[in-house]
């Protein structure tokens, strides 16, 4: 399907580092050949209008637009150099999984698109200067007028102005950047804000009016590679199951890794299932390489975890950058109690059902947040005593009587721990 490629490329896109670069480097280009084109038009004769314009010489603007030139090509060099020494910093104190942000921080990608863009801005305009004594091929080695494009000139000596402007910026950026507290706070919000996404979509969602009719069939749709589940189209699953009388139950979701031959979901069907249903279903389901954030809620939480795991270990031993992880995920949590489930049912226009899912709910993102921290923060007092106050907070502002349960016995879980080393 067009879509699920669609939705793989733009997480491609966004998860890279040379995609908003090169559209810049390209902008600078392109702005390059319009000024000097626009120069070429209008002439000089409209600098004698404005006194406070002055107007520059042959010798005098290539020595300018060669300084600018080689001055961002080196800073774009530096600034390449400091991305790179932060990224490793980063992956090595904080964890590999958390290469990702740094690589679509697009702070970082813009200021070196900038310090680019000028370059070749410089480099296109730098050609098109020529002096009076100049003599060019397409004149048959007669002697041609001199000619500056001053609009452009006054275009490159503002880039030079930003350009020194986003450095300032880039400095202050990679330096708060690489803060632990920032970084919680990036995945943390980014968590949030997927969990209130994903619930707006679920709330669109079409109630189903009749059952799924009997199926005597039941086919496996296998994986034809290895990797991750990214993402699954489910309106272009739905509209396969809908014009193929299809009832399908997806038997992994978007995180979980799938092998050659796995199966990936069933299709249920009273009539026989062809191959080509099953190729239309799998062409809908996007594996790649890594575990994305696109629909899958467990990879902010791991993030977390990840970081909050690192800082209680030995070799650490940091128990307040865990105690800030430890207070995202309750707000995650707490984001989550108030959103209505998810849907376990997709129907098609006619009110039949079509998938039948089976989604994660409060108690698989608890466990998957408290849970896999519980060994770690047990052994650790300070990570311990913040623990069991942000759980006992979060129970009392959680709706749901079921929430409050499960966190409550995730809580009692964690006090055991705590009386059985004490002992």
């Amino acid at each position: 399907m067009i879509r699920t490629r669609l939705i793989e490329l733009s997480e491609n896109v966004r998860g890279s580092y040379w995609f908003l670069p090169t559209l810049l480097a390209c902008a600078g280009f392109a702005l390059g050949l319009s000024l000097v084109l626009v120069d070429a038009r209008l002439g000089d004769a409209w600098l004698g209008q404005y006194g406070w314009f002055y107007g520059s010489r042959p010798e005098g603007a290539r020595s300018m637009l060669s300084t600018i030139a080689g001055s961002t090509i080196t800073v774009a060099g530096v600034v390449f150099s400091i991305t790179l020494a932060a990224v490793t910093y980063a992956s090595g104190q904080f964890g590999p999984r958390l290469l990702g942000n740094f690589m679509r921080d697009r702070g970082n990608q813009a200021s070196l698109g900038v310090f680019i863009g000028t370059y070749l801005y410089c480099l296109v305009v730098l050609r098109t200067i020529r002096s009076a004594e100049e003599t060019s091929a397409d004149t048959g080695g007669a002697v041609r007028d001199a000619f500056v494009p001053h609009l452009a000139m006054f275009g490159g000596l503002a880039l030079a102005i930003a350009s020194t402007a986003v450095l300032i910026y880039f400095v202050h950026h990679v330096t708060s950047g690489i803060h632990i507290n920032n970084v919680i706070a990036r995945v943390g919000r980014d968590l949030i804000n997927q969990i209130r996404q994903r619930s707006d979509e679920d709330d669109s969602e079409a109630e189903p009016t009749s059952a799924p009719s009997s199926a005597n069939n039941v086919k496996p749709v296998r994986a034809t590679k290895n990797g991750y589940i990214e993402a699954i189209d489910f309106d272009a699953l739905l509209k396969v199951a809908s014009r193929h009388d299809l009832v399908l139950r997806p038997v992994r979701r978007a995180g979980d890794f799938v092998a050659d031959c796995w199966t990936l979901l069933e299709a249920h069907s009273s009539a026989s299932i062809s191959d080509q249903m099953m190729e239309e279903c799998l062409s809908v389901i996007t594996v790649g390489r890594q575990r994305t954030a696109q629909q899958d809620l467990r990879f902010g939480i791991d993030e977390l975890v990840e970081i909050a795991a690192r800082a209680l270990s030995p070799g650490v031993n940091d128990p307040f950058t865990a105690n800030a992880c430890i207070d995202w995920l309750s707000a995650a949590l707490g984001e989550l109690d108030r959103r209505s489930p998810p849907p376990t049912q997709m129907a098609d226009e006619d009110g039949t059902v079509r998938i039948i899912l089976c989604p994660l709910d409060f108690q698989d993102y608890l466990g998957a947040a408290f849970g896999q921290l519980r060994s770690y923060v047990a052994a650790d007092p300070n990570a311990r005593a913040h623990t069991l106050i942000t759980l006992k907070e979060l129970a009392k502002f959680v709706r749901k009587p079921s929430h409050r349960a499960l966190i409550e016995t995730e809580r009692a879980r964690l006090a055991a721990m705590e009386a059985s080393e004490d002992v």
